[in-house]
């Protein structure tokens, strides 16, 4: 019997659905087999490395830090053994609660507050206020260095109630203050390292860990990758329980360079006490000006070497202690140095303070006037104002000397006549339709070296301002439209000026020409700038990049890298007016501006030369500058708002060569009290293991400032004649 019986139908569709499974099961098979080919053939060797990584332990021992010296060798940077509490944020993050209850119960230990402790382990990043983590999450961030035996076996002895935390001794930078120096900004100070600084330095010849700590201003910063050495790592093979099953290449920590300075901890020392004491005792003193007290708000002094360029001493006021950055800094400490009412203490004023130079500028305007053509010997009419149009510009205090030359208006800073070789040179450039003005002033400027970085071996150079024609142009393209909106709505003395500099900002007029010729209007500099050049006057013409760094030496003592002095350029003038000129300043200090600061300096046996500078900031009250020079060393000192130039700055320099000297108050030299009479030329002494023998300091004693002193030599300035006081130096 024919027809279609229902299980013949039954068992077609079973047939079916067993081929789809059988060829999806194949297909599988297929699928899998060419996952294990690509896995195990052709990516074999990839993926049996990052298996054989998986069951590595690495234990990173941080490199020793190199030591930073001064020229005696005597440590201002270095390393000590502290009892470190640290926390394993991987290990807190795990916790239900993040780790919120292990970080309080820490605090308790530590006697600080838990917030605080909690600030330490945050991570940083544009929404975190400071203070915060930095570095990587993955390394153990430290909680205090300054931890108790007692405190530390509290936490290791009950690790169950402090999981993720340990307490290690570790060694830490130490900026030990030889001589009672800081040193702060030159220095500079730690902080840990950041995943991105680790990728950019991955394929560099100094790659960093996640343990290090890396310079952030200062020395520290500049020499960073001879001073971090390099961290030692042991490997460890271990079970998928953790449990160590062997051990595998190991490489040693070597440790860093140590770096010599030509800092002399002890000239370094009585730099920033005298400078700390200028500016206590300009706040005595009343701004005639203003009726009040002078602030004297901050403040910069370099010393030195003039045939060199080493930097013997360089402070900059407000100053810091650099030890508050070791272990973590605290939110107090961090808000003090950074905050609105701070300061700013962690610039280095010495080459990030910009200010107009005042009269110590009239060395240039001198050598422009004579390259220009105008006679040093010539016959220049020092009156008491000069006209132009309806502006008059004033001598200082009025004063008129009559017909002068050149050496003479150095010496008694008669502005007037500078105003008239501006005034002139101006004309002769086309006035105010100048077509090829040859602009020797603003050259000579750029000459000397103004307007660029001077190159010392610190990071965060500053390079000032020469307000030339180009620097006008690019201003006023920059200001012009709020200018003319300011002009045009405002009838005040302010938008009168606003309205003027809007129809001719972009002009050299001839009030920026005679203003400019005596350190004023747009022109900014930095005392490392002006030290620089009056070094070059001193040294015949040579304009050395300033150096703070001597040699690097290996931590075997077997290499030593010696940093020589390096020079950018020469000053524009010939044998003869460095001559005149560098006659003008000895008379500055003898019977000009400056005599009434050197009264009794033995000027014969050390010759003695300066130029005092008051230069007046729209707004403030007057900024002191004092420039002088031996043959030996260069000693630039400038306070805001401190007053005239040497009225505030003046007894403090005159101390600091006192002290380098040995010179008494009547003026005597004693060479038993000279600190540094001649600069130090040779290298302390490299022992044969590496360590570097350090000539012992003496104790510190008072100076007769009133200010703390490494010496008794730096003796107190002359009694101040009072009909000599006002004849300090002009705007």
């Amino acid at each position: 019997m024919s027809g279609n019986h229902p299980d013949s139908g039954r068992t077609s569709r079973i047939t079916i659905r067993l081929v789809v499974i059988q060829i999806l099961v194949f297909s599988l098979l297929i699928t899998l087999a060419g996952r294990l080919w690509y896995l195990q053939i052709r990516n074999g060797d990839q993926y049996t490395a990052e298996a054989a990584s998986n069951h590595i332990q690495q234990v990173v021992a941080p490199a020793t830090r190199g030591s930073i010296l001064d020229a005696r060798g005597v440590p201002l940077a270095d390393n000590e053994t502290r009892l470190v509490v640290s926390a394993n944020r991987t290990d807190l993050m795990k916790m239900k609660d993040k780790g919120k209850t292990v970080l309080g119960r820490l605090a308790g230990v530590l006697g600080l507050k838990p917030e605080e402790v909690a600030a330490k382990v945050r991570l940083c990043d544009a929404k975190t206020p400071k203070p915060c983590w930095a570095g990587s999450p993955y390394q153990p961030i430290p909680i205090t260095d300054e931890a108790t035996t007692q405190q530390a076996l509290q936490i290791r002895e009950r690790q169950e109630d402090f999981p993720g935390i340990t307490a290690e001794p570790t060694a830490v930078r130490r900026y030990g203050g030889p001589a009672g120096s800081n040193t702060a900004q030159v220095l500079g100070y730690l902080s840990p390292v950041t995943d991105e600084e680790i990728t950019k330095a991955k394929d560099s010849h100094t790659p960093l860990m996640r343990s290090d700590q890396v310079g952030r201003s200062g020395l520290e910063r500049q020499y960073d990758a001879e001073l971090r050495g390099k961290a030692g790592v042991t490997r460890y093979e271990v079970d998928n329980l953790g449990r160590v099953i062997g051990k595998a290449k190991s490489d040693k920590a070597v440790p860093g360079a140590a770096v010599v300075t030509s800092i002399d901890a002890r000239v370094q020392a009585i730099a920033e006490r005298e400078l700390d004491q200028a500016m206590k005792d300009a706040r005595k003193e009343i701004d005639r000006n203003t009726g009040v007290p002078y602030k004297a708000d901050s403040g910069a002094v370099v010393v030195m070497e003039s045939k060199t360029g080493r930097v013997v001493a360089m402070a900059s006021n407000p100053t810091y202690d650099p030890n508050a950055w070791v272990g973590g800094i605290s939110a107090k400490d961090y808000q003090a140095l950074t905050g609105k009412d701070s300061d700013y203490p962690l610039l280095n004023r010495a080459i990030q303070g910009q200010a107009a130079p005042g009269s110590i500028f009239k060395v240039i305007s001198t050598t422009a006037a004579v390259n220009a053509g105008y006679d040093f010997n010539g016959n220049y009419n020092c009156s008491s104002s000069y006209s132009i149009g309806n502006q008059v510009f004033k001598n200082f205090e009025s004063k008129g000397y009559g017909s002068i030359d050149l050496g003479r208006a150095l010496e008694v800073s008669c502005d007037t006549v500078f105003y008239d070789l501006a005034y002139r040179q101006w004309q002769k450039d086309g006035g105010n339709n100048p077509k090829h003005p040859a602009d020797w002033f603003y050259k000579t400027a750029h000459q000397f070296g103004l307007g660029k970085e001077t190159g010392i071996d610190l990071p965060n150079e500053v390079r000032g301002r020469v307000p030339d024609r180009e620097w006008k142009k690019r201003y006023w393209d920059a200001n012009k439209d709020a200018w003319c909106k300011q002009g045009d709505k405002d009838d005040s003395y302010a938008g009168k000026i606003a309205k003027e500099n809007c129809e001719s900002g972009m002009r050299m007029r001839a009030g920026d020409s005679v203003n400019y010729s005596i350190g004023q209007g747009d022109t900014l500099v930095t005392p490392v700038q002006m030290a620089t050049i009056y070094a070059a006057i001193s040294n015949g013409g040579t304009l050395y990049n300033p150096t703070v760094g001597k040699a690097v030496v290996s931590p075997d003592g077997k290499s030593i890298r010696e940093i020589a002095p390096t020079s950018h350029g020469k000053l524009p003038f010939d044998a003869r007016t460095r001559d005149q000129i560098d006659a003008a300043l000895a008379g500055v200090a003898t019977q000009g501006t400056a005599a009434w600061r050197f009264g009794g300096w033995p000027q014969k046996q050390i010759p003695m030369h300066a130029k005092t500078g008051t230069a007046e900031v729209y707004g403030k009250q007057t900024t002191s500058w004092f420039a002088t020079y031996t043959a030996d060393y260069t000693v630039i000192m400038t306070i805001s708002q401190g007053g005239t130039g040497s009225g505030a700055s003046g007894p403090a320099v005159r101390n600091i060569y006192n002290a380098l000297y040995g010179v008494d108050e009547q003026g005597k030299i004693d060479d038993k009290k000279a600190l540094l009479p001649h600069p130090e030329a040779k290298l302390p002494k490299v022992e044969k293991d590496g360590t570097i023998e350090a000539q012992p300091l003496p104790s510190p004693s008072p100076s007769p400032s009133g200010s703390e002193s490494a010496s008794p030599s730096a003796s107190a300035s002359p009694p101040e004649p009072e009909p000599a006081r006002r004849e300090d130096d002009d705007r």
